[in-house]
């Protein structure tokens, strides 16, 4: 029989315990299983990790997968899986990417992963983000409803894979098998390679790519990978977490703003202030814009309590209960030009005001692309660099309702917000001097990311949403029966 010949630059490899440095996928099917469902799959998934364990350790690992795949997916529609692989995990998968395997996958040009998990959970990462060419993986089942079964096409999870990799190198051989030992695609492969990789292994491609693609849009409520005792912990913290949300919006609501940042100490919020506050508006003299980065719809509240006075601020899409909620009026633009560069004049004729040019959130160290609107109307402009941290739970979404995001962010144990004041921009750089309005928005959008140690980018909310949610963010105002039937489907998760 003549022996296939090697198929030059190609690299077949294991994901799990390999490209990320895990070898147990359970947390990012608890992912799934909040993210697409909600707290009562998430919670029994977690219950269930003690039986799924000892299924592992007594090599029954197929049923161990197949076990978990059905919990966290049975009865959820497959776009809804989809859109939690496009928009939550690949953060999580990227930060356990072995850089080191990564050097070793990147120095081929056909790149093939290969995974225990469903394909659906994996594929979009590995292809916009480690550039692969083919991913295989389990298939799950979609009944003719549109439902996920929890089952999937595999009686042998590994002996599929294995195939599958076979039918891609049908007359050749991948060059480089690169998984822990003894897995079966190794015996297809021409050399072998197990992670840790060794020292002084040599990369035969010098044109390597230092880093994955960066993730620079992430959704989904859960700051961290809910391994097995993190679950346990957010699941023991929630309920204190609604308790203290409660409290810390009602104390917002009825203390001076001054006393705020105080009082938030003591219910374990801390608010870090550097620079200097510019002095309020003289009468008889237009405001100054604060023009800050968009972090959470907190920004503007929190820059308030650090002034100890009320700033109205501009908002593009906030729901109307983080509006009720609000402590600082709000200015509700319509995304026509005219009109809102008028009510934004009008508003500082009154005083002082503040806007985030971003024009929607972004979680990651990255500064998306700033209007220039706000540099075209005044030139008493003070940057201001806004940056936060939580424990447990995010406080911005693209694909959930947004009402919630005040709660969430009040639920952390411990919240903690940065907020950075610049010096007032110098008439020179201002559109006073000939400067065009795009070139300050430019500026103003450097000196803020060098501030904050973050990139700036070209991407917009547009850009944003499109990853996310799969719309372009434009908000259309619902009547009272439709915004209760959204409040309803926000908890409809829970009963899966």
């Amino acid at each position: 029989m003549e022996q296939a010949r090697t198929s030059s630059d190609s690299v077949v490899s294991e994901f799990e315990g390999t490209i990320l440095k895990s070898q147990d996928p359970f947390s990012y099917f608890m992912l799934v299983a909040f993210e697409a469902s909600g707290l009562i799959r998430f919670a029994v998934l977690l219950f269930l990790w003690p039986v799924i364990t000892l299924l592992n350790v007594f090599s029954y690992k197929n049923a161990a997968l197949k076990l978990t795949i059905f919990v966290s997916t049975v009865g959820l529609r497959e776009p809804e899986i989809e859109s939690v692989a496009r928009a939550v995990l690949p953060k999580f998968y990227m930060d356990d990417v072995s850089m080191d395997a990564w050097k070793v996958f990147s120095s081929c040009k056909k790149k093939v992963v290969v995974t225990r998990m469903p394909r659906v959970m994996v594929e979009m990462f590995a292809k916009e983000h480690l550039i692969a060419d083919e991913v295989i993986g389990s298939e799950l089942i979609v009944n003719r409803f549109g439902f996920v079964t929890g089952l999937i096409r595999e009686a042998d999870i590994d002996q599929s894979v294995l195939s599958r990799v076979a039918d891609l190198f049908v007359d050749e051989r991948p060059r480089i098998g690169f998984a822990r030992p003894g897995k079966a695609i190794l015996s297809l492969c021409e050399e072998h390679i197990h992670a840790p990789i060794p020292e002084n292994y040599n990369h035969h491609n010098q044109q390597l790519e230092l880093r994955p693609l960066p993730v620079i849009f992430h959704d989904g409520r859960l700051v961290k990978r809910p391994t097995p005792a993190t679950a346990l912990l957010i699941l023991v913290w929630i309920p204190f977490g609604i308790i203290l949300a409660a409290i810390r919006i009602f104390l917002g609501s009825i203390l001076p703003l001054w006393a705020t940042p105080y009082v938030s100490k003591i219910f374990g919020g801390q608010i870090i202030v550097k620079g200097k506050p510019p002095q309020p508006p003289s009468p008889g003299h237009s405001g100054v814009l604060f023009v800050c980065t968009h972090r959470t719809l907190m920004d503007p509240v929190v820059l308030s309590y650090v002034l100890g006075r009320s700033i109205p601020a501009v908002t593009y899409s906030i729901s109307r209960l983080s509006e009720i909620l609000s402590p600082i009026p709000t200015v509700r633009l319509t995304r026509i030009r005219d009109v809102d560069a008028a009510k934004i004049k009008q508003q500082l004729s009154k005083g002082d005001l503040v806007v985030c040019p971003e024009g929607t959130t972004c979680r990651e160290p990255f500064l998306l692309r700033f209007s220039a609107l706000f540099a075209e109307l005044t030139d008493r402009i003070v940057p201001v660099a806004m940056n936060y941290r939580v424990g447990f739970f995010h406080a911005t979404t693209a694909r959930g309702w947004k009402g919630l995001d005040p709660i969430f962010f009040f639920m952390n144990p411990r919240p903690i917000y940065e907020v950075t004041f610049l010096n007032q921009l110098p008439v020179e750089a201002t559109c006073s001097s000939g400067k065009s309005p795009h070139d300050v928005a430019n500026y103003v959008q450097r000196i803020l990311a060098a501030t904050l140690g973050f990139e700036c980018t070209n991407f917009t909310r547009k850009d944003k949403y499109r990853v996310l949610a799969g719309n372009d963010g434009t908000v259309s105002y619902l009547s009272f029966l439709d915004q209760l039937k959204k409040v309803v489907s926000t908890f409809e998760p829970f009963l899966h």
